[in-house]
């Protein structure tokens, strides 16, 4: 057994798909010597697979082992029971968690009552939906040239396996997205048409493997294959950064599993913990910048159902399901600030209406996410000086509020909800139904990048903190901007976009 890394070119603080882009780039391109620590267990043998890859019993249990403080199976409400608390603020736990995630602070919740999180070996990278799009006109971030964006998103394809082709595109896919094309003509272009959605898979002989973070690790997901330049401690959560002057020196390390704290030294630090837990993680580090928890960006979404009209999306045949897919109805910054996406049941992360759970034929799920219209300081993640989280962390409240205006993009988005509905067979429900605030899982802004340290922004465009030669953030709470879609593309892209900086710093002996 090799000896325990205690002195590191780069410690990794998170291991989802963003950790394992620095990780995998570093070690190899760099061949540093990098440490990664999760706080969470290994759910697989093989680091960070995603849960969907795995038989039913084990999924389970994997599920259940990433849920920190709240490790048991939960209860799966429909559709309208979580819009139905929502609406009446009176929740239960199974209204705002899936499985396989968990509230930061066990069973409470504030005004963001549906975050969430996962702490597990791959983060949720072993939990997600695997939706790609790459962010448009008005989601990208306006100071990063235009040309090295377009690379970097590249790279993150690449690292992510992202395709449009993980389903069969058969006749019935091809006439559902005539139908979606039709009915959103007036907000879609050549360039953002309804299309194939991409995902993060690979698929043989109809068979899909989905993408977690042992996809963007490759060898090193594999205790076997590892290079001893790289060494990932699962059960091992960073209490703290150790700080000296502008430079972080190494940081404070707890073993869960014997109770043991120990002193890690590295020359670099990339903190990619999620959006929450990366500024909880400066801020107990006395790591305080005036923007950190602060401008927490999310995506309110918007639901609905659909049962297929058979003969106008030409199924002939009864049973015949070939609707398996995912569609997308891009983000239009002047005629359509959304993210649209229709889906079969397999790809739909929350359970439907008591008649879709019932008889899923020629049922698909669709779900609008909302472009936040407002980016405000006051939405925001506060520490406490003095309560402690279940891995005696600072503990979290989140501060978060939707404006008139965020509100009326949510009921344009329940138009074109039922818009889509209507093109496509018979809406199951009455109205689409807004989730509790914080489903989207897609938080951002809480350790934003900007182009200049003025106050406004936690890091650089490269991810490095103000006022630190060697401390890099990195995940969706970089973000500095309003989107609609998924984040993961990006995120994985700007922290391809760090570690060009850190590889560069490394080789000419900056760091």
């Amino acid at each position: 057994m090799r000896d325990a890394m205690i002195d590191v070119d780069v410690l990794i603080v998170g291991s989802g798909p963003v950790g394992a882009t620095c990780a995998r780039l570093l070690v190899d391109q760099g061949h540093l010597h990098v440490l990664m620590v999760d706080a969470g267990p290994r759910l697989t043998e093989r680091a960070g697979l995603h849960v969907r890859n795995l038989p039913e019993e084990a999924r389970v249990a994997a599920q259940v082992a990433a849920q920190g403080p709240t490790a048991f199976r939960y209860a799966v409400p429909s559709m309208p029971e979580r819009a139905g608390a929502a609406v009446s603020g009176r929740y239960r736990l199974e209204h705002l968690v899936r499985p396989g995630t968990h509230l930061p602070n066990g069973e409470r919740w504030g005004e963001l009552p549906a975050a969430a999180c996962s702490t597990n070996v791959g983060g949720m990278g072993a939990h997600w939906t695997c939706a790609c799009p790459p962010p448009a006109d008005g989601e990208a971030i306006g100071f990063i040239p235009t040309d090295e964006m377009q690379a970097a998103l590249a790279t993150a394809r690449e690292l992510l396996q992202v395709t449009a082709a993980a389903y069969p595109d058969t006749p019935v896919s091809q006439r559902l997205r005539e139908r979606l094309s039709n009915a959103f003509a007036e907000v879609t272009s050549r360039d953002r048409a309804v299309q194939r959605m991409p995902l993060a898979c690979s698929a043989e002989h109809d068979q899909r493997r989905w993408s977690g973070s042992d996809t963007i690790l490759g060898a090193l997901a594999d205790e076997a294959g590892r290079p001893e330049r790289f060494e990932l401690r699962h059960d091992t959560a960073c209490l703290q950064l150790l700080v000296r002057h502008d430079r972080v020196i190494g940081a404070q390390l707890l073993d869960r599993s014997s109770g043991t704290r120990y002193r890690v030294d590295a020359k670099t630090v990339i903190v990619a913990a999620d959006a929450l837990r990366t500024p909880q993680l400066l801020w107990a580090s006395g790591i305080r910048p005036q923007a950190l928890g602060r401008y927490l960006n999310d995506q309110p979404q918007v639901v609905h159902a659909v049962r297929l009209d058979a003969e106008e999306c030409g199924i002939t045949r009864p049973g015949e399901d070939a609707t398996v897919g995912v569609y997308w109805v891009p983000f239009d910054r002047q005629h359509h600030p959304f993210h649209g996406q229709v889906m079969q049941m397999e790809a739909c992360p929350v359970a439907l209406t008591d008649e879709a759970q019932a008889n899923v034929e020629h049922i698909v799920a669709m779900g609008w996410f909302c472009c936040k219209q407002d980016i405000r300081a006051e939405d925001r993640v506060r520490f406490s000086e003095t309560e402690k989280d279940f891995l005696g962390m600072p503990a979290m409240t989140l501060e978060y509020s939707l404006t008139e205006r965020d509100l009326a993009q949510v009921d344009k988005a329940r138009d074109l909800l039922q818009r889509a509905g209507k093109a496509l067979g018979q809406p199951l429900g009455e109205a689409p139904l807004m989730l509790p605030p914080g489903s989207s899982l897609h938080y951002q802004g809480t350790t934003r990048m900007g182009e200049a340290d003025d106050g406004t922004s936690v890091c650089d465009d490269r991810g490095q903190v103000w006022g630190f030669r060697n401390l890099f953030v990195a995940g969706n709470g970089v973000i500095p901007t309003p989107t609609a879609c998924n984040p993961t593309l990006t995120s994985v892209a700007l922290a391809v976009r760090a570690c060009e900086r850190i590889l560069q710093e490394h080789t000419h002996g900056h760091a």
